[in-house]
């Protein structure tokens, strides 16, 4: 038998959902243990948010192909013809044997991933391969590779709704309504705003780094552009994102469709409550992350340290919003 074989085999559960799921968010732990080895051990954090967005990538990869896999391994095993690949394309279109919410929900973090990802590593380096974030823990090696299981746990809430939208019974997801409802049209429009703007938010503030480096003004912090509406504006786009990224799976996964394909629906209320707390946790992680862990407490002592005497600091910080932008 090979591993393939042996990890399809142990990951059959007797439920469909649990059997994307699980691999799924077992697949961020392998993939973030194996980027962490080299890392703990050269003591470099040059990669770590790269190795993220590859996670996130290959984990929504998985979780919209691995029905497919396992029915071609099935039909391997008994020498039957193995069904075609799911043709994303046609599954915009209605047809390819996928929906085409998976499609679009899994387009938007594979773009997201990659954008985020290739920004942080052009920024780290820039800087040297290093990163502020990591100066007291790269010396050490249970800190250093806890940040990696942490990075991981990062990308498994995130993706929950969609992987958890992706591991629904494709024979279900058929016989949703095909006309777009209006939680698919608020979770698109909250994901193409909240992208929009992170993306505006760290372009300004590169532009602006670079216009200092070489010299093009003398500013000490930025306070133009979105920078002028919120204190964190690359932040709120994160979130807001996120909550659109929820709020389209999270229509799904409450409907009889998504009771039905995560075995909740004999559940009544908690089957929905559940649904709704797996869509919601994304950006409820993100916000909690962003407010009181790495993000927003981090940036806010720097530059108080830095500029907190300052009357110029202390009116842009009066008059500016820490999060929500300012009309």
């Amino acid at each position: 038998m090979t591993l393939l074989h042996s990890i399809l085999h142990a990951t059959n559960f007797s439920r469909p959902f649990l059997s994307t799921l699980v691999p799924s968010i077992g697949l961020a732990y392998t993939i973030q243990g194996l980027a962490a080895i080299p890392s703990v051990l050269a003591q470099t954090e040059r990669f770590y948010d790269l190795s993220g967005s590859l996670t996130y990538i290959s984990c929504t990869a998985l979780s919209l192909y691995l029905p497919t896999i396992r029915a071609r391994a099935a039909a391997a095993a008994v020498g039957a013809a193995k069904p075609a690949w799911p043709n994303i394309l046609a599954a915009l279109a209605g047809n390819g044997g996928l929906n085409w919410r998976q499609v679009a929900l899994s387009a938007a973090v594979c773009i997201w991933a990659t954008r985020l990802g290739t920004f942080l590593f052009s920024r780290i380096t820039a800087d040297n391969g290093t990163d502020s974030r990591f100066d007291n823990i790269r010396t050490s090696s249970p800190k250093f590779l806890g940040a990696f299981f942490a990075q991981a746990t990062w990308v498994s809430l995130c993706l929950l709704p969609v992987i958890a939208l992706n591991s629904l019974p494709a024979t279900l997801l058929s016989t949703l309504p095909a006309a777009i409802g209006l939680t698919d049209i608020l979770g698109l429009l909250l994901f193409l705003g909240g992208f929009s703007f992170e993306v505006t938010a760290d372009r300004q503030k590169n532009q602006w780094v670079q216009e200092k480096k070489f010299k093009k003004h003398h500013e000490e912090f930025l306070t133009r552009g979105l920078w002028s509406k919120s204190r964190h504006p690359n932040y709120f786009g994160e979130v807001t994102l996120w909550t659109g990224i929820a709020t389209l799976a999270g229509g799904v996964l409450v409907s009889n469709v998504g009771q039905v394909g995560m075995g909740l629906a004999a559940n009544g209320v908690v089957g929905k409550v559940v649904a709704l707390a797996m869509a919601g946790v994304s950006p409820a992680f993100v916000a909690l992350l962003l407010f009181k862990v790495s993000g927003i407490p981090l940036s806010e002592n720097k530059y108080d340290k830095r500029y907190g005497d300052r009357k110029d600091y202390q009116e842009w910080k009066k008059n500016t919003p820490m999060f929500f932008p300012k009309l």
